[in-house]
């Protein structure tokens, strides 16, 4: 049976809480521990792939482990035709859950660390392309998320879902933020994971743009169905789409 909205909504919340707490702190760790940018990025990303990867295990069950408002917007979008994803209320609270619970996560890691609880960051990251590469990102994870429910592969997506982050952290020239509510959230650390509040509304932009790629890959490549074999699975709500960025 699917959870009631409330509790999914809260695993949402805690979900993206505890990714933004580990994308952050690991941040703030690396950089206490060491001058070399590579291997600050090499520790920010690992802890990052093993955090999520651990998340989306605990949690998909639950709510699906989205953690991203781009990915649940593109989970309404592919399902509202055949009611095989999440509704209208349904997006809404959990893009309010998203949006908290990355800031809150942020508040946790600075405070871990004795940072200001919320220091608006400095790091600037406006360029285009940091933008061109977080439509890439973003397209790829959403299509990654979606296209694994619909060959029925979900039960692979805390290792394959990890391991794009992972290695998008490299591939990509933004290190692959994919995700608006951890970009919202990650604009109050003033730290190795920080973006400069004017940064954000390009990177949202692009990251949105990203996902309708990614859907229209989807369906270009999978159809608008999903796997007949687990149909009833996400018409139940038990789907993982799982598609979180960092």
């Amino acid at each position: 049976m699917t959870a009631p909205l409330a509790r999914r909504a809260l695993g949402e919340l805690v979900g993206t809480a505890a990714l933004v707490a580990v994308v952050v702190g690991s941040g703030i760790q690396a950089t206490e521990l060491t001058d070399d940018v590579a291997l600050q990025l090499l520790a920010n990303s690992l802890a990052t792939v093993f955090g999520l990867g651990v998340l989306i295990a605990l949690l998909g069950p639950l709510s699906g482990a989205h953690f991203n408002p781009a990915v649940t917007l593109a989970a309404w979008w592919t399902g509202r035709r055949n009611q095989d994803g999440p509704d209208r209320r349904d997006v809404a609270a959990y893009i309010a859950a998203q949006i908290a619970g990355g800031v809150g996560g942020t508040i946790l890691a600075n405070a871990m660390f004795a940072e200001p609880l919320t220091r608006l960051s400095t790091h600037d990251r406006s360029a285009g392309h940091l933008w061109l590469a977080e439509v890439v990102a973003t397209a790829g994870l959403v299509l990654l998320a979606l296209g694994l429910a619909r060959t029925g592969q979900q039960r692979l997506s805390p290792l394959v879902v990890a391991s794009y982050i992972g290695a998008a952290y490299w591939f990509t020239s933004s290190t692959s933020f994919a995700n608006p509510a951890v970009t919202i959230a990650r604009a109050f650390s003033d730290s190795f994971a920080g973006i400069a509040p004017a940064s954000v509304p390009p990177f949202v932009a692009a990251q949105f743009l990203g996902a309708a790629f990614g859907v229209c890959l989807v369906a270009a490549l999978f159809g608008h169905l999903p796997a007949p074999k687990d149909r009833a699975r996400v018409s139940s709500g038990e789907h993982e789409l799982t598609a979180t960025g960092h």
